[in-house]
Formats: structure tokens, C-alpha cells, sequence
């Protein structure tokens, strides 16, 4: 066992390893299981030339991680950022075997990544960007092969552009080949909230289990991107008083409540609002102020071995990925504070762009009411295995989501004879 001060220092892949392991033991599988699923079946590293608008070429580097494909196709989104690295896409795919896991769906887990800012190149560059990797990954990815998704700066117009570029390889038209879509190519409705849709409705059973309700709940959102924009919305129409939101730049905190119809209206593209005020608090004196419900909705490792000890919520549901360290779960948990796992939490995405395969399979499609109501019921269902787990084997809900996630991979392994 690692040294509690050292799993600090470990990067997410490590840290994704070190909790799978501890899952699998105490679900008394045998080490050739761990080794088989600590690492992607597949990882494929590409490197993709672009001609930019000045004229000059600029040689991106990209991944595309197909975790275990025992259960089905691999399933996961793809993101562009510049601090992307090959040991997260990594830890990303297996972290989506898990969601697919807890959600009973028949998906491994997938993840890609290009190392790229978004945010400084044209459309035209992002285009040929996107083209480019999806012919540099082509012979791996498929409707029954790997299907991806949007994720961190990537939206459904990225998605059309690589849909029709793979349609042009593969000569015929493909809409299952990719999610997130526009509606007009074969997208579903609701995908763009699914996330959010989601985090909310665990975020209702956690409540009911600490004994409150949303409605009324004082709330703290870290992050005000397309996730936590969302939730705020849904959040604020259930009832609940958002007393805090932040930015990459800021924090703005009331304890009366903020005005989020009126921050939701004038936010950028990029979900910044700190600007809007003249007195803005940091992120870390924000997540230590007073609330019901915690939700850090923006980047990892922000709840630590040394703020969680101040952290003042009875709820934390985590939005974003990795954004408590396991010394953190390990304080929080032990502090009475019910934390709702990432892998559950933001699994409302990847539920949805199942929803979305499944009605591009059938070439027929659902109202958003149909979509909503067949979330809530596998989210709901999920969340109550992951609790009912933790229970019964006395450990926090990280580990119990691991142990839930992993069962249906390692049972389908098993019966192919791979362990």
C-alpha cells in the first residue's frame, strides 16, 4: 500500500491504477485480472500535420485509448487542450469502462486527446485539425468498433466535421460512428445537458440520503463551463440557491444567492463571469465557504489533503474529472461528508450518447422527454448499487464505484477466457 502522503503525488493515471487494484482485491479477483485491466488494450499514438492560415504546417500530436472492448465497442470523447497528456487519455479510457460499467451499458471505455489550444486557432485550422485525426485513427474507430464524442473544447461541430470525414473514407454515411452530433446529422435531444442533467439527479438521491432536499439547498459550483452553466440552470429552476460560481480567473460568492439568470446571460463562450464584478474571491476561499452541496465542476485535483479538512458542504458531487484526490476522499469520507464519485456523477454523457447510437442504429428518434425519463432511470439505478456497495463493504463511495464499474468488465472477460 502506498503512503497516504504520497499518493498526493501521483499522476491520475497512477492514481486510477492504485484505486482499480484496491477494487479488484477487495472484490477478490486475482492479479492477472488487475494486469490485464490496469493499462488500454490499445493505444495509438498519431501525429497529424495541419496547414495553418499563415501558410506554415504545424505537426499536432494526438492519442486515441480503447480501454477494454470485452463487453462491446469502445465508447469515449475526444478533447483538444494543450496540457492534454498520454497518461490521462489512459486513465480517462479506463474511467469510462467504469461509467459504461455502472450504467450497464455494452461499451467498454475509449478517450482520445490532440495536444492543441482551440481557443488560438480559426475554424478553418480546427476543421483540417479534426479531419486530420479522424483519418489518422480511421482503422481502429467504427459504429461497432470505437465510437467517440465530444469532451474538454470539443462541441458538436467538431463532431460533424469528423463524421463526414469518415463517412468520405469509409464511402457511405455513418451517423453512428460518433456522437454529440449536430440534431440535423443524427444527433439526440439532450446530449448537449446530459452531463449536467445527470450530475443533478444524483445530486437529488445524495441529498435525500443526507437528509435534505435540492430545493432550498445552498449550492457551490466551481467552474462555469458547459457543465456547470447547466447544472446552475437546472439547479436554479429545482429550487436551489446557488450561492457561489467561479471561473478560471475568479470566484464570485453570496450567501443571500447569486443571480444566475443574469450571469448565465452574460457569460462568454468560455463560461467566464468573474469579470463582471469588481470584488471576486479565489477559487480555494470559494470552495471553503459554507454550502449544502459541493460541486467542483472544472479540473482536477481541487479538493486536497489540505483544504479538505475546511471543506464546509455536506454533499460533494463531483462534475469534473479527478477533482478530489484520493487523500481527500479518504478526509472527507471520514468526516461524515457523503461524496458522490466522478465516474457515477458525470456519467449522464456517455449515457446519452448511447441513447444517441442506439436511435442512429434504428434510424428512429426520441422525443427529449423519452431521453430524460430513460436517464433518470439508469442513474438512479446506478447511484443506488454504488451506495448499497459502499455499504455493505464499509468503504467510500470512490472505491464502491470501482467495484460496481469494474463487475460486468472482469464477468465478460471471464467468459471469453482472457483471465
Amino acid at each position: 500500500m502506498i503512503a497516504a502522503a504520497k499518493t498526493e503525488q501521483l499522476n491520475v493515471l497512477e492514481r486510477t491504477q492504485l484505486v482499480m487494484e484496491q477494487a479488484l482485491n477487495k472484490m477478490s479477483y486475482g492479479k492477472d485480472v488487475y494486469e490485464l485491466l490496469k493499462e488500454p488494450q490499445r493505444l495509438l499514438t498519431v501525429r497529424i500535420p495541419v496547414r495553418m492560415d499563415d501558410g506554415t504546417t504545424t505537426v499536432f500530436t494526438g492519442w486515441r485509448a480503447q480501454h477494454n472492448d470485452a463487453v462491446g465497442p469502445t465508447k469515449g470523447g475526444i478533447r483538444f487542450h494543450p496540457d492534454v497528456t498520454v497518461e490521462e487519455v489512459k486513465a480517462l479510457s479506463i474511467w469510462m469502462s467504469m461509467k459504461c460499467g455502472l450504467a450497464n451499458l455494452p461499451y467498454g471505455g475509449g478517450k482520445g486527446g490532440i495536444q492543441c489550444d482551440p481557443r488560438a486557432m480559426s475554424m478553418g485550422e480546427l476543421e483540417r485539425l479534426s479531419r486530420g485525426y479522424v483519418r489518422a485513427i480511421s482503422q481502429i474507430v467504427g459504429p461497432t468498433k470505437d465510437i467517440p464524442a465530444p469532451d474538454v473544447y470539443t462541441n458538436a461541430q467538431i463532431m460533424a466535421w469528423m463524421m463526414d470525414e469518415y463517412s468520405h473514407i469509409r464511402e457511405f454515411d455513418s451517423p453512428g460512428f460518433i456522437t454529440g452530433k449536430p440534431l440535423v446529422l443524427g444527433g439526440s435531444l439532450g446530449r448537449d445537458s446530459s452531463t449536467a442533467k445527470g450530475v443533478t439527479i444524483v445530486m437529488k438521491e445524495a441529498a435525500r440520503l443526507a437528509g435534505f432536499s435540492v430545493q432550498g439547498a445552498r449550492v457551490i459550483i466551481q467552474g462555469f463551463g458547459n457543465a456547470g452553466s447547466y447544472l446552475a440552470q437546472f439547479l436554479h429552476k429545482e429550487g436551489a440557491i446557488i450561492v457561489g460560481v467561479s471561473d478560471a480567473y475568479g470566484a464570485l460568492y453570496d450567501p443571500d444567492g447569486l443571480d444566475i439568470p443574469y450571469l448565465l446571460d452574460r457569460r462568454d463562450s468560455f463560461g467566464t463571469v468573474s469579470n463582471l464584478v469588481e470584488n471576486c474571491i479565489t477559487n480555494e476561499e470559494m470552495l471553503q465557504k459554507p454550502c449544502d452541496i459541493l460541486v467542483p465542476a472544472a479540473i482536477s485535483n481541487q479538493l486536497t489533503a489540505a483544504n479538505a479538512p475546511h471543506i464546509q458542504a455536506k454533499v460533494v458531487v463531483e462534475a469534473a474529472n479527478g477533482p478530489t484526490t484520493l487523500e481527500g476522499t479518504k478526509i472527507l469520507t471520514e468526516r461524515g461528508i457523503l461524496l458522490v464519485p466522478d465516474v457515477l456523477a458525470s456519467a449522464g454523457g456517455v449515457i446519452v450518447s448511447y441513447f444517441e447510437w442506439v436511435q442512429n442504429n434504428q434510424g428512429y428518434y426520441w422525443t427529449e422527454q423519452e431521453v430524460d425519463e430513460k436517464l433518470e432511470a439508469i442513474l438512479t439505478a446506478a447511484f443506488t448499487s454504488v451506495y448499497n456497495t459502499a455499504q455493505q463493504h464499509e468503504t467510500d463511495m470512490r472505491l464502491a464505484a470501482y467495484m460496481a464499474g469494474l463487475k460486468k468488465m472482469v464477468e465478460a472477460c471471464t467468459y471469453r477466457g482472457w483471465v
